[in-house]
């Protein structure tokens, strides 16, 4: 078997294991929540056959043990059950969510990726330089600034100020791809500023922890431009670190969206999951939990695949 195909089994296996470990860690979560689901969902006026006929239509009447794994069998096979709260499939209630956060995922990524690997390059290239002093300072300080905070900026200036954009980005079930790309575009701009930092000063670091080596030295000294070294040379083996951080980004992106979401109204996964948990609605929570952590690891076991393409050495680490 090609030493590339093993890790990918490997890291898929190792994948699978994580997801189960979550999918319990979940379902105890779920199983330590203070009070009666039943009764907390149905009010206190329900009458004792009213929760006894809910209990035994959403499961809540079988042992812990039973529920979890006939949830979990049902997930495999893409049937999360049925909402607590509103008595729709969960798969239904999920599938609109799960689309918009992904549209506003690969909005962000599609313009952070590009912006942070190149502001990273131009960094490294004009080391110590005043620019690359201006970058640093603006990185700091949008990694310190927390996502609310960014978004109620934007909003300030470009919303009440500029009047560029609406306040609320919320999408109609019939919304063109102009639409959603106008409902979207702030949201996207507030990820955009929370991620390209991490991307940036990785890059940067990256190459600037190349430029020390030998082979670079011998490209300089046979009087290739600094840019076409930095290119042509360093930025090839500077790949594996920085997809790294471009997966973990990216799956922030992803799962990490709930708070931009709930600022903007915008109706994703992460809206859900909120609204979820407020109406103690449990299965719809498990599912949105598991999601993102399916999401997560999938980015990871990408990640590990590409940086592996990308530089066969790390193989034989040693």
């Amino acid at each position: 078997m090609p030493p590339v195909l093993r890790m990918i089994l490997q890291r898929l296996g190792l994948g699978l294991l994580t997801l189960f470990v979550v999918s319990i860690l979940i379902s105890v979560a779920i199983e330590l929540l203070p009070g009666d689901l039943a009764q907390q969902i149905l009010g206190q006026t329900a009458t004792p056959e009213n929760l006894a006929a809910f209990r035994k239509e959403v499961g809540l009447d079988q042992d812990p043990v039973t529920r979890y794994f006939t949830w979990l069998g049902g997930a495999i096979q893409g049937d999360f059950g049925v909402s607590m709260a509103s008595r729709r499939p969960i798969a239904d209630l999920i599938a609109n969510r799960l689309y918009n956060t992904l549209f506003l995922a690969l909005y962000a990524a599609a313009i952070a990726v590009p912006l942070a690997v190149t502001l990273g390059l131009l960094a490294a290239l004009y080391r110590n330089s005043l620019y690359d002093r201006a970058v640093n300072v603006f990185t700091l300080g949008s990694i310190s600034t927390p996502e609310f905070f960014v978004a109620y900026i934007l909003i300030l200036w470009l919303v009440h100020g500029a009047g560029l954009f609406g306040v609320l980005s919320t999408i109609p079930t019939d919304a063109t791809f102009g639409q959603q790309i106008e409902a979207t575009t702030l949201p996207a701009i507030t990820l955009t500023l929370v991620v390209t930092a991490h991307m940036m000063r990785m890059t940067r670091a990256a190459i600037i922890n190349l430029l020390a080596s030998p082979y670079i030295e011998m490209a300089r000294l046979k009087g290739i431009p600094r840019y076409k070294v930095i290119l042509r040379h360093a930025l090839p083996n500077a790949l594996a670190p920085i997809i790294n951080v471009i997966a973990i980004n990216l799956a922030y992106l992803i799962t990490g969206v709930v708070i931009v979401e709930q600022v903007f109204t915008y109706p994703g996964l992460g809206g859900l999951m909120v609204d979820s948990v407020s109406k103690q609605d449990a299965t719809v929570v498990q599912a949105c939990c598991l999601i993102f952590a399916s999401v997560y690891i999938l980015l990871n076991l990408i990640a590990d695949v590409l940086s592996i393409v990308t530089n066969p050495r790390l193989l034989h680490p040693k």
